[in-house]
């Protein structure tokens, strides 16, 4: 697993034990598959991959992440996750098919690999998931293996998105509900073209955001958030 994937868990793990509450269900839809899988969260906040890996390192399913390459050059940090294997996304670069390939060459590995479909922390004015990117439809339907949508729900109340702050006290819950892998069999043999890789995602999108709103025990918008990355 690497010395940096085994010195934070030595690390955080007891801290997260210690800080937060836990409230993991659906757990059954990862501890039932036995081979590689991508999970497909939604992101609410710089603290919620903590959460995320939490839960799915309690569940026998080690993370790997899909994370922006500029993260890699961070001192210290950079090398920790280096060491754990997490895998690298290059951005509008012609090395962006890198990050597909060694996503897929990982889910073949029998690892489980973390995708955040919406590929930044939600602009939804009440945070909710935003419309999505393909990546996790691709990699998922590119290995024939299980898609899997993981909501969690909690992290905002430790960092709120886009905000420079740590307010771990009082302890806070985390919550986390996994769902059935999405259903893609009569994709699976279609070109993995646009028209594929968007019904893929807008499925994905339709079952995380409803797995969000049992968390919330609210009605989601009846449109998604579109983010437009030029505004920002």
């Amino acid at each position: 697993m690497g010395w940096g994937y085994r010195v934070t868990v030595f690390l955080l793990k007891p801290l997260l034990n210690l800080l937060t509450k836990q409230d993991w269900a659906g757990t059954e839809n990862l501890t039932a598959q036995t081979d590689g899988m991508v999970i497909a969260t939604n992101h609410i906040s710089w603290f919620d991959p903590l959460v995320a890996s939490h839960a799915l390192w309690d569940n026998d399913r080690p993370p790997r992440f899909l994370a922006k390459e500029s993260v890699f050059r961070v001192p210290i940090v950079g090398a920790i996750i280096t060491s754990a294997k997490q895998i690298r996304v290059y951005r509008e670069t012609g090395n962006a098919v890198d990050s597909v390939r060694d996503a897929i060459a990982a889910v073949h590995r029998g690892e489980c690999v973390v995708v955040y479909p919406e590929g930044t922390i939600t602009r939804d004015p009440m945070m909710w998931p935003m419309t999505g990117k393909t990546g996790a439809a691709r990699i998922a339907l590119a290995a024939g293996c299980p898609l899997i949508p993981m909501a969690q729900w909690g992290a905002q109340e430790v960092m709120g998105p886009y905000r420079k702050e740590f307010r771990i006290l009082p302890r806070k819950t985390m919550k986390i509900l996994v769902g059935p892998p999405i259903d893609l069999s009569d994709l699976q043999d279609r070109p993995l073209d646009a028209d594929t890789l968007h019904l893929a995602t807008d499925r994905l999108l339709d079952a995380l955001t409803g797995l969000l709103a049992q968390i919330r025990q609210e009605s989601p918008p009846k449109e998604r958030y579109v983010f437009d990355r030029q505004e920002h």
